[in-house]
């Protein structure tokens, strides 16, 4: 498998000849961002286009870039070296999550140069490098998977996504956060209070919160009326991206210009490595490869009408204005709200399904810390937003170069597409491992699995009498079948 690398990477893993998410101008200088005279949003900050293009280049390439990897420790039962054509969406979850933690521990306005060394900053990066004693490891984010019903090389959506990185935060006491999933897309801020604020009384006891809130704002195609909606999220303090992606690719939405979203792409296939204490020549160069200086971007209209809005409030009080900016701001920007905003949970919402209590076991995929157990009561039913139904498979990809390494569905998908030869399968070892064809399908309530099902705060969007062919199962980066996500519709 090598020999298929080699034909999309250069010597060090990135790829040859390519700035990733830019277009090479005719002056050689990138197209990352349009030469006009405007505001560019990037994580809650504003900057002029043309007299702030350094600044803006320097702020983006201080996140944490997580893209695929290859040759780390063998992952799972089918033992896999890579996470190539499978492992985006869980890339992106990274990014939101490490840059919950840059933000948090320190600070919007950080930097990252080449020769940063703070040990905070490490402590950070180490997190994500791909090994199984890293807390937020593709290792750890695959295996802790499988309590959402995934198995290791099955592609994520969003949500699964959000729910994986709201098990494992809980073992890593260093990252002082807490995840809450706002289900039904509803903000109910009891739920939120219950889980932040150890001392009712005492707003100091408040445990910072990264709030994900998971939406479908269209069947195939996002809805343009939630556009100006998804701008006003860029703009506000403590926004930490969004995981989504355009039909069937996922990336990491940062920020936006005029009426394109920038975004870091994880389609590029880097060597595994570790940054330690960045003492040693190889752990500064490894510490590089977390790191693009140029983002890409799309229009819009294209991104996939699947995605996850994140914030991070570090304090009651900036949950509390976070809350009034999502009322003030982002809910009244668009004829239809993205999401609502409750002070508890109605009885709407309560199922009228008997029988819907499940206990839960969740326990860390190598053993970090300590196991846990939950019971958790499931009873819930699902609100939707308008959709736009018209499908437009004409997706046009010239805006920006993308000469990126291809995402499927599954590990078999991704081996059933190459020519499995000798060199191939000292990459990829396959042992044992069967994956229902229908593998984007999703379980019902009769099913009896260890996947975590709770009142409005956890689970995919279930599969309840689908009938459109709209919503047939569909492979991860085929821009011509639609989007591959958790989120199903209720005919």
């Amino acid at each position: 498998m090598d020999s298929v690398f080699e034909a999309y990477l250069g010597p060090d893993g990135v790829l040859a000849g390519a700035v990733v998410g830019a277009v090479a101008g005719a002056t050689g200088e990138p197209d990352d961002i349009p030469n006009v005279n405007t505001t560019v949003w990037i994580l809650g900050k504003s900057y002029n286009a043309i007299q702030e293009l350094e600044l803006i280049r320097r702020d983006v390439q201080s996140r944490l870039w997580c893209t695929y990897r290859r040759g780390f420790v063998p992952l799972g039962e089918p033992q896999l070296t890579t996470d190539k054509g499978w492992g985006c969406t869980l890339r992106c979850g990274q990014m939101v999550l490490a840059q919950a933690l840059i933000d948090l521990h320190l600070g919007r306005d950080w930097f990252w140069t080449p020769e940063t060394r703070d040990q905070t900053y490490l402590k950070i990066v180490n997190r994500f490098e791909d090994s199984r004693k890293s807390f937020f490891s593709i290792h750890q984010i695959a295996l802790m998977g499988d309590s959402e019903d995934k198995k290791v090389g099955q592609w994520f959506g969003p949500n699964t996504v959000a729910q994986v990185l709201k098990k494992l935060v809980r073992y890593d006491d260093w990252c002082s956060l807490m995840i809450h999933v706002a289900m039904d897309m509803s903000i109910v801020s009891d739920d939120i209070m219950s889980l932040c604020l150890e001392n009712p009384q005492n707003d100091e006891s408040w445990k910072p919160l990264l709030l994900i809130i998971p939406l479908r704002l269209g069947l195939s195609d996002i809805n343009p009326i939630y556009i100006p909606a998804l701008k006003k999220c860029f703009e506000l303090v403590g926004f930490c991206g969004m995981i989504g992606g355009r039909p069937n690719q996922a990336l990491y939405f940062m920020g936006y210009v005029d009426d394109e979203v920038l975004f870091l792409d994880p389609h590029t296939t880097q060597r595994c490595g570790s940054v330690g204490q960045k003492t040693s020549q190889d752990e500064i160069e490894f510490d590089a490869t977390f790191h693009q200086k140029y983002a890409g971007r799309i229009p819009f209209t294209h991104m996939d009408p699947s995605l996850a809005v994140c914030f991070l409030c570090k304090t009651r009080i900036s949950f509390d204005i976070l809350l009034e900016d999502l009322k003030t701001k982002v809910l009244t920007a668009s004829t239809q709200p993205l999401f609502e905003i409750v002070k508890t949970r109605s009885p709407e919402w309560v199922s009228s399904m008997p029988g819907t209590t499940t206990t839960t076991t969740t326990t860390m995929p190598y053993n970090l810390t300590s196991s846990t157990t939950t019971n958790l009561n499931t009873s819930k039913t699902y609100q939707y937003p308008s959709i736009n139904t018209t499908t437009n498979n004409n997706f046009n990809g010239d805006q920006i170069m993308q000469i990126s390494d291809p995402c499927y569905n599954s590990f078999e998908d991704f081996s059933n597409s190459c020519e499995m030869n000798s060199s191939s399968l000292q990459t990829f070892q396959t042992i044992g491992y069967n994956t229902n064809s229908n593998s984007d399908d999703l379980t019902s309530y009769s099913s009896t699995t260890t996947r975590t099902i709770s009142c409005g705060d956890t689970e995919d969007f279930e599969k309840l009498n689908h009938t459109s062919e709209e919503l047939r199962p569909r492979n991860c980066c085929d821009e011509y079948t639609g989007s591959d996500d958790d989120f199903e519709f209720i005919s």
